[in-house]
């Protein structure tokens, strides 16, 4: 078996109170079980980025948002691939994971995302549309299976398992899709950087 598969989890939601972190520590536990993926659990909220970019081009002036990026930058960077797990706002995903993915360009490059999302009646789908053309502008390829969670309060139980064998379903197809496009674009950016 060839190296496996090096998958970042972002937890984008950064809310009081927020079920991100159950929703992300299920779907990494799903990655982690594979023997083809080795997972790296990103919490926006454990390691809070800089909100003030500096002018384009130029790196951060303050050692203290240098030190905010050296935490999540690097992590980014070294990754095959990435699953991004986001709540729906207001039609559309939180502010805290939108300034991650502007604070990065070529971490994105060439790599493939998966969408999992959650909410109420929408199942967070609105979020996972709109995050669609945020990567195609960063040249990363979001999957096509996502994972939408309806109702996701009662969608897992205390030990944070998934309640419908379904959901569980969904993450699998989801992860066989990212672990086709994470290897094939691993091979691809290994023969032949990738330019942009």
């Amino acid at each position: 078996m060839s190296t496996p598969l090096r998958i970042a989890v972002i937890q984008g939601s950064t809310r009081d109170g927020r079920l991100g972190p159950t929703v992300a520590r299920w779907i990494d536990a799903h990655a982690a079980a594979r023997p083809d993926m080795a997972t790296d659990l990103i919490d926006l909220a454990e390691t809070p980025l800089p909100t003030v970019f500096p002018q384009l081009g130029q790196a951060p002036a303050r050692e203290e948002d240098r030190d905010l990026l050296a935490a999540v930058s690097p992590r980014l960077a070294a990754a095959d691939a990435f699953v991004v797990v986001t709540p729906e706002y207001n039609h559309s995903y939180p502010a805290s994971l939108k300034n991650a993915i502007d604070w990065h360009n070529r971490e994105w490059h060439a790599k493939p995302v998966a969408l999992v999302a959650y909410g109420g009646f929408s199942a967070g789908l609105r979020a996972v549309e709109h995050l669609r053309a945020v990567f195609a502008e960063l040249h990363a390829v979001t999957i096509r299976e996502a994972v939408g969670l309806q109702g996701v309060w009662g969608q897992f139980d205390a030990d944070g398992r998934a309640v419908d064998p379904a959901a569980d379903s969904a993450a699998a197809s989801m992860l066989d899709q990212l672990a086709w496009w994470a290897q094939v674009l691993r091979e691809g950016r290994a023969k032949t950087p990738y330019g942009a």
